[in-house]
């Protein structure tokens, strides 16, 4: 685990929100999950949020719509999340700050008005090797950016040009190869308890280990 100094100019803690990013297969609504409910807050997925305002699955989107109207609705999602609005899941009521765990689709830190909006903030990245991934993903789901004759070049040109990006925005780095969701959101919950001061809502969080159990698959493109 390796975490850098937040922006310069913040008065108090940055916590919450939590922002989880990584590529498809990193885990982050398994882990996201597990954390906010160590947290005792409210977790928001993304593309959740995407797939409540369209009416139908991304994969739908994706093939309807096009990757450019998803990213579009992805983009305001994020928006919405970070700025503590009432996203359509929700998670949040309008006017209250921002708050709890926000799981980003694998590919919405490639956006520029998104990456500007996470400059600074508790962005975590859930580092995952190529093979963990491919395993995760399977290379055979239904995965809109995987689908094609060679899905395992697919998902490697994606990594390529994506994990420069995690690797800037991430406030923290926590590796997630061959460890349990559970495991991997306790070392999160640890560290945003130490940054706070101890709130005691991490320790309170202890009592869920084993909740999440299982390996930490699927997220967004």
């Amino acid at each position: 685990m390796t975490a850098n100094g937040l922006a310069a100019g913040r008065d108090t803690a940055p916590f919450p929100p939590v922002i989880l990013i990584g590529a498809p297969g990193a885990g982050k609504t398994t882990v996201g999950t597990a954390l906010a409910a160590r947290l005792g807050v409210p977790f928001t997925d993304t593309d959740a949020v995407v797939e409540a305002v369209a009416g139908k699955p991304v994969s739908d989107i994706f093939v309807t719509d096009g990757e450019a109207e998803f990213r579009r609705l992805e983009r305001a999602a994020v928006a919405t999340a970070l700025s503590g609005g009432e996203p359509s899941n929700g998670t949040t009521r309008p006017g209250t700050p921002p708050s709890g765990v926000v799981g980003l689709g694998g590919g919405a830190v490639m956006d520029e008005q998104t990456q500007a909006r996470l400059a600074g903030l508790a962005v975590v990245y859930l580092q995952t090797g190529f093979a963990e991934l491919a395993k995760r993903v399977g290379l055979d789901r239904a995965r809109p950016l995987l689908i094609g004759t060679n899905p395992r070049a697919q998902l490697k040109s994606l990594l390529d040009q994506r994990l420069p990006v995690y690797s800037r925005l991430a406030w923290l780095t926590v590796d997630t190869d061959g460890r349990e969701p559970d495991e991997i959101a306790a070392e999160i919950a640890g560290t945003v308890a130490g940054v706070l001061g101890g709130t005691g809502a991490a320790n309170d969080g202890a009592a869920n280990d084993g909740a999440a159990g299982g390996r930490a698959s699927g997220d967004g493109q």
